[in-house]
């Protein structure tokens, strides 16, 4: 059995936004990279397919998934990073450990819930209507990407933590039935309840596709530095002091620029004399610095006809050795060899 692996999902469904980098993006990255054990990153490309079912839009969202994170700074030596889809140890254990899930769990799975009740408010008699089965199995696949590869510490938000406990549970089903000849380890979410890692969108609501008030992580200079300067504010006159808690732009600020830099302009607005303009200078050039030189990596990998695979094949090749002894202690222990 691995020692402590760390697991996380990419799920490949659109481009990312500031949001996306600052709540789970960068946090994910630091918290791998200092773990002491072995480290799985997978893009989730059949979880997608439950929401994208154009065949292009998936294959220019699985590349771009994969580069982004790599842009963003995971290492591909340090961590194993693969397409879910490559794995088909992933999909054989789906279907035994489906043999021991109760229907009833799945039916209290909150995605599956949430979709039933969104029917009952529009007044759609058929609750299971427009549900397939992969948004009803979804909890299977997931527990089978974590076991596969013996995850034991996976990052998640509090709003994701019944997949990790649905996770636990099948494993222990499997460890009760067959644990003589084969334990799974029992995973844990690292769940990271800070407010800090919530960005505000350029509504001052949570920063979200679904709200349309965010902005692309990876936009060019100049649609950047458009993009914030659109951002609302209010019409203090630029003498006057300013509450720079009750401004998105500073709040976004924080999290780009550095603490001594937060302090001067925090000052700077309460004093008076600085507008909200100088203030979204200020923004766009902490926010530029740090992710133009990703955007450029982004770029490159996006370009190159076979880095981004070069770099995925040699993460298959690691996965699948782990998967492939997880499946056959499996097979090994249910008897079919």
């Amino acid at each position: 059995m691995a020692a402590n692996t760390y697991l996380t999902g990419i799920k490949p469904t659109g481009d990312f936004h500031l949001g996306n980098y600052i709540g789970a993006i960068k946090p994910a990255l630091a918290a791998a990279a200092a773990e002491a054990s072995e480290t799985f990153y997978f893009i989730a490309d059949y979880h997608a397919l439950n929401i994208i079912k154009d065949a292009d839009e998936l294959r220019q969202s699985i590349r771009s998934g994969a580069a982004t994170w790599l842009a963003c700074g995971l290492d591909p030596e340090r961590t194993v990073i693969y397409r879910q889809s490559s794995i088909p140890e992933t999909f054989e254990l789906t279907t035994i450990l489906s043999t021991l899930t109760p229907k009833g769990l799945m039916n209290r799975a909150h995605a599956y819930k949430a979709a039933r009740d969104r029917n009952n408010e529009a007044g759609i008699t058929e609750l299971d209507a427009g549900i397939n089965m992969g948004l009803f199995n979804y909890p299977i696949l997931m527990a089978a990407d974590i076991l596969i590869m013996e995850g034991q510490r996976v990052p998640v938000g509090r709003d994701q933590s019944q997949h990790i406990e649905y996770t636990a549970d099948l494993a222990g089903y499997f460890n009760h039935r067959y644990g003589d000849s084969y334990s799974f380890p029992i995973p844990k979410g690292v769940i990271d309840d800070s407010e800090a890692s919530i960005l505000p969108g350029v509504d001052g609501r949570k920063m979200s596709k679904s709200y349309d008030n965010h902005i692309p992580l990876f936009l060019p200079e100049k649609k950047l530095r458009k993009a914030i300067n659109r951002i609302p504010t209010d019409s203090t006159p630029v003498e006057d002091p300013k509450d720079p808690d009750s401004s998105v732009p500073f709040q976004l600020l924080t999290h780009f620029a550095d603490a001594g830099k937060v302090a001067d302009v925090r000052k700077r607005l309460e004093a008076g004399g600085m507008g909200w303009g100088d203030l979204k200078k200020e923004l766009f050039e902490a926010v530029n610095a740090e992710l133009g030189p990703k955007r450029e990596r982004y770029e490159e990998l996006m370009a190159s006809e076979t880095e981004l695979d070069d770099i995925l094949a040699s993460g298959l090749e690691r996965a699948r050795t782990r998967a492939r002894r997880v499946l056959g202690d499996v097979r090994a222990a249910i008897g079919i060899d």
